[in-house]
């Protein structure tokens, strides 16, 4: 990390960067006094949906009307604070002159965020059509300036579109041919119920014509029964994974999100189950599972998932791909009647225990389990409005030691008869290093230095608007011959390049600058580039703290132009990439981040 002083650093005043802030309205979750669910559980927030007999929000409820405990302990509730899902008023701003960007916010931010998860890796090719094409359909009427993201998983989680409020986007995004949502097969992304599939009654009827024993049918079923046992572990270890990650790229971002998950069957359901002195084990759907597979999934890594998606404040609504299931034993009907009753049998059971797990996920989190309809479009509109009408809770729990165990939450309405959805409880684990930080060696005497601006710019991640300001983007003219020398941190990345010039000015209203002795004016900011693939992978990296010396005359200029950054960076040529740019203001903790899409 550089350290560049400012009080020589030339200024050049670009009038499109002179930020006016424009009239808006900031959402009460950003102001200094709302609590957030830290590492040693000062603040716990608990986000709860209220709804009637018809399901619908009700609104109107006061703090008193509320009552909660932990662990059958009650506490007092010390912050309240009702979400009814206001309609997003624009804000107008000039328009960007060619090349040019900013951060100032178009709309206020939305007190819940909207993430789709179109799971491939439990869910047929077929199921993975049917579902896109009610996305698609969904993204055709939805209402501009709802905020929402669109993440698929196979063996990995992908993001195809970051958080926007433009349909028009959405669409491109998820028809993209390269980068899009497509049906995809995976190596262990069949069901259980697949598992009486043809070859499976193929080979068990030639056995039994061949006039195999019993004991022999009976030795082939067992092996593939370990067979599809460690295919649903597959599943179950890549889905937990991808949720990790997922809870951690939104673990910095503020407000509830609501994750609304498309699969036909959900691998297992990992959350504790809560009562009035704690919780069962984790993982307790067995799903098929042999019980060293159990063991192992029920570790400690999975509990930590489980609480990352609680300080993320992720609400699970999981949808069923298949619509409306019933129970088709067609397959089966050419067999004997044995074999036609126990695939009826495992079918009933398996449709039982995936809506149950897709109970308990919402459950445990504050979301709904949304089944019995083939209207998927449907479905996802009434999630999102289900997840943006919500009553925000705090309190402080009486137990502050982080000791792994599972704390559960009772809230309730006494003697009104509405229905409530919230997290149930969560890890007392201590989330103080955080992804973005590495504990220090034993040998190291200082603290390590932590870049704070890298949870804020992970690829598709909502601008951060504490710090405004401007951006411009523009190919370096003439560019350097072919084999000068890199610009930028990565100095080994491959492939033709082109050389960038980026210009930032930064508002200066949004930095502290401290007043000191001789007038002058002081202040540290870091300011970053990170440029990503689409698929979120680092091509190349760049960035210094400015350390600011100014004198009277040049702090009079900066509250003209704004404070300015400068930087040249090294791109591929032959891909599309996507700037991430950041500005962190280390006094105040304040940051600014935007995402720069470079055809």
């Amino acid at each position: 990390m550089r350290l560049r002083s400012l009080h020589c650093f030339p200024i050049t005043l670009l009038s499109v960067f002179a930020l006016q802030t424009p009239a808006q309205t900031t959402s009460p979750l950003n102001s200094d006094q709302t609590p957030v669910f830290t590492a040693n559980a000062r603040a716990v927030l608990v986000d709860v949906v209220v709804t009637d007999s018809h399901g619908n929000p009700v609104s109107g409820l006061r703090q008193q009307d509320f009552k909660l405990t932990e662990n059958g302990k009650p506490k007092s509730i010390v912050f309240f604070e009702e979400h009814k899902g206001a309609a997003v008023v624009p804000v107008e701003i000039p328009k960007m002159p060619p090349n040019v960007f900013t951060n100032v916010p178009i709309a206020p931010q939305a007190d819940a965020l909207n993430v789709l998860l179109l799971d491939a890796l439990n869910t047929p090719g077929s199921d993975q059509s049917y579902v896109r094409a009610q996305v698609l359909e969904f993204l055709k009427t939805m209402t501009p300036g709802t905020s929402l993201a669109v993440f698929t998983l196979g063996l990995d989680l992908r993001l195809v579109q970051g958080f926007t409020g433009s349909p028009e986007t959405l669409l491109t995004a998820l028809q993209d041919k390269k980068y899009g949502v497509w049906p995809e097969t995976t190596t262990f992304s069949r069901s259980p119920n697949d598992d009486m599939d043809d070859r499976h009654q193929v080979t068990k009827r030639i056995m039994m014509l061949g006039g195999h024993s019993d004991a022999g049918v009976d030795a082939m079923e067992e092996h593939q029964q370990n067979e599809k046992a460690h295919q649903a572990a597959q599943r179950a270890d890549v889905t937990a994974a991808a949720l990790e990650n997922l809870a951690r790229y939104l673990a910095r971002i503020p407000g509830r999100k609501n994750l609304i998950w498309f699969a036909s069957r959900f691998p297992m359901s990992f959350f504790p189950v809560a009562n009035g002195n704690g919780a069962l084990p984790v993982g307790r759907k067995t799903g098929g599972l042999a019980p060293s597979e159990i063991a192992r999934i029920e570790s400690g890594k999975l509990k930590e998932t489980a609480d990352l998606l609680t300080v993320s404040r992720v609400a699970i609504y999981p949808i069923g791909a298949r619509g409306v299931e019933t129970v088709d034993s067609s397959q089966a009907q050419e067999w004997d009647q044995r074999s036609a009753a126990e695939g009826e049998r495992l079918e009933r059971a398996e449709i039982a225990d995936n809506y149950r797990t897709m109970g308990e996920l919402a459950s445990e989190t504050g979301g709904e389990r949304i089944t019995g309809t083939n209207d998927l479009s449907k479905a996802i509109a009434h999630a999102i409005d289900n997840g943006s009408h919500f009553y925000t809770l705090s309190y402080a729990p009486g137990n502050q030691k982080m000791d792994g165990q599972f704390r559960s939450i009772e809230v309730s309405i006494p003697e009104v008869k509405y229905t409530l959805a919230y997290r149930k409880g969560y890890y007392a684990l201590d989330f103080a290093q955080t992804p973005a930080q590495s504990k220090n060696s034993p040998e190291e005497k200082t603290p390590s230095v932590v870049n704070p601006l890298q949870p804020l710019m992970m690829r598709g991640a909502p601008s951060s608007t504490e710090i405004l300001y401007g951006v411009r983007v523009a190919s370096v003219d003439p560019q350097p011959n072919t084999n000068a020398a890199r610009v930028g941190k990565n100095t080994k990345m491959a492939g033709p390049v082109k050389r960038y010039a980026v210009d930032i000015m930064i508002r200066w209203t949004g930095v502290n600058l401290q007043l000191v002795a001789g007038g002058k004016r002081t202040g540290k900011v870091q300011v970053e580039l990170l440029a990503y693939d689409r698929d979120g992978h680092p091509l190349n990296w760049e960035g210094e703290t400015l350390a600011m010396n100014l004198a009277p005359d040049m702090y009079a200029a900066i509250q003209h132009s704004g404070i300015p950054a400068h930087f040249q960076i090294d791109l591929p040529s032959d891909k599309n990439v996507f700037l991430e740019t950041g500005v962190y203001d280390w006094e105040t903790g304040r940051a600014g981040t935007l995402e720069i899409p470079i055809e």
